[in-house]
């Protein structure tokens, strides 16, 4: 729209137009001819007192806060993500670390130990309310069980008065012993892997002996449910299971309570490299039907890049210092580059361990810093630009290579998801307009787009 950068007017089927202006926070449906004379407001050219009204009553006569943000100086992190292994008890299709295929690696207790120190002594130096000590990385961490359980032992007494917020992602196949334990000690939640309807996640997510592992999962879940216990799911969807995903969304809420429910194409990464694209138009239809089956159980699904309520320059902790230990001790700001031996670890191991303390390429750091959206030419006249901040950058790396980011299929469906969660909070807020109060913030260390 004319006159300014921050003003959009987004086509709709019925001839109208959808006005997002993300940095006033404010949305409503109008006609082309209204659409026209706010141009020219904005413009300093339109003269229309009803529309010289509307843009003031709206505020988008205000110049609008800024969403960008940037670090510098030396890291100081209160989280560690501790990538305990590369080991796996599923062999899934689709898994981009391709977890099982090569010898397992597996974390010590001195290296989670000197992460666990690191950000406990940041955190108190800092005042931060609390340390996090989250579990991830290329393999399953409850196979690594007894660090998991023995690093936040130590992380708690270690922490003495500080409260220390735990979280893992997971495959749901434990043990009850295992589900006691996190209902018990993983204070900041679950985030579990499951495709919804059994015959879908039975196909995709085989055990190493290549039986489902639905059953497995499902039981997780039901002790979770029983225990009142917060956890999430995460579907992934497969070209070929696109259209059980309205079913299995209708599945996984007739059955469990999640407190979320993600929902994310397969990327043609790891094992599934090669596969068919799941990002496509027929994508998109299927998550719009199983978007209105979740309405109906008081649920709106996750897509990761889709966040109206959130305007940042962040994406995820990559450009915010995220601080996750490989096996071997050093330091990746990415859940997808697990290893130094993945093909973009020189983009994003930026420290190691050493006697000493940890180290920094300080330059490696802040070459991630400044990978914000704001920098990206691409995005630049994006209506979604602040909501999804350039999305995943390992998988824009995967599918650009190392040159200028030049978009994918995965933002035409973060435009089109945008576009349908602006219009259920106009619909929510009586039809005409709605306004943005919630505080948005970046996608924290367990996002749970990253599986």
């Amino acid at each position: 729209m004319n006159g300014t950068t921050d003003v959009f007017a987004i086509p709709l089927e019925d001839g109208a137009q959808l006005v997002y202006a993300p940095l006033h926070g404010v949305a409503f449906a109008a006609t082309k001819g209204l659409v026209a004379a706010l141009s020219d407001v904005l413009a300093g050219e339109g003269r229309d007192d009803s529309v010289v009204a509307l843009a003031r009553e709206t505020g988008l006569l205000r110049e609008p806060p800024s969403p960008v943000t940037r670090r510098s100086g030396a890291p100081s992190p209160t989280e560690v993500t501790l990538f305990l292994t590369t080991a796996c008890n599923l062999r899934c299709t689709y898994c981009y670390a391709s977890a099982g295929d090569t010898p397992a690696t597996y974390m010590t207790m001195d290296v989670a130990k000197r992460g666990i120190d690191f950000v406990i002594d940041n955190a108190r130096r800092e005042g931060a309310p609390f340390a996090g000590v989250n579990y991830h990385g290329g393999g399953e961490p409850s196979v690594h069980w007894r660090l998991m359980t023995e690093s936040l032992g130590y992380a708690r007494e270690r922490a003495g008065d500080l409260e220390v917020i735990a979280a893992s992602a997971g495959n749901g196949v434990f043990t009850d012993r295992q589900i006691d334990w996190m209902i018990a000690h993983l204070n900041g939640g679950m985030s579990l892997s499951f495709d919804g309807l059994p015959e879908a996640h039975d196909k995709h997510r085989p055990t190493v002996r290549g039986t489902g592992s639905s059953a497995r999962v499902m039981h997780t879940m039901r002790r979770f449910t029983e225990a009142g216990y917060p956890y999430a799911v995460r579907l992934t969807v497969t070209a070929e299971q696109i259209p059980l995903l309205p079913d299995s969304i209708e599945f996984v809420l007739s059955n469990f309570t999640p407190k979320r429910v993600q929902v994310e194409p397969a990327y043609q990464l790891g094992r599934h490299a090669g596969k068919a694209d799941a990002e496509t138009e027929e994508f998109i239809a299927a998550y719009r039907e199983a978007q209105g089956r979740a309405a109906r159980f008081g649920h709106e699904l996750i897509y990761s890049a889709a966040r109206v309520g959130t305007l940042t320059n962040h994406f995820c902790g990559v450009t915010q210092d995220n601080f996750c230990l490989s096996p071997a001790g050093n330091v990746s700001a990415c859940f997808e580059a697990f290893s130094e031996d993945n093909e973009f670890a020189d983009v994003f191991f930026y420290g190691s361990s050493g006697p000493d303390g940890y180290t920094f390429d300080m330059d490696r750091l802040d070459r991630l810093r400044g990978l914000g959206v704001e920098h990206r030419s691409f995005c630049d006249g994006c209506f979604a630009k602040w909501n999804c901040a350039g999305d995943c950058y390992h998988k824009s790396l995967s599918a650009n290579g190392r040159g200028e980011f030049t978009g994918s299929q995965r933002c035409h469906i973060t435009r089109e998801l945008v576009k349908d969660q602006l219009l259920t909070r106009i619909a929510g807020a009586g039809g005409l307009l709605w306004r943005d109060t919630r505080d948005g913030e970046p996608c924290g260390v367990h996002g749970g787009e990253h599986e």
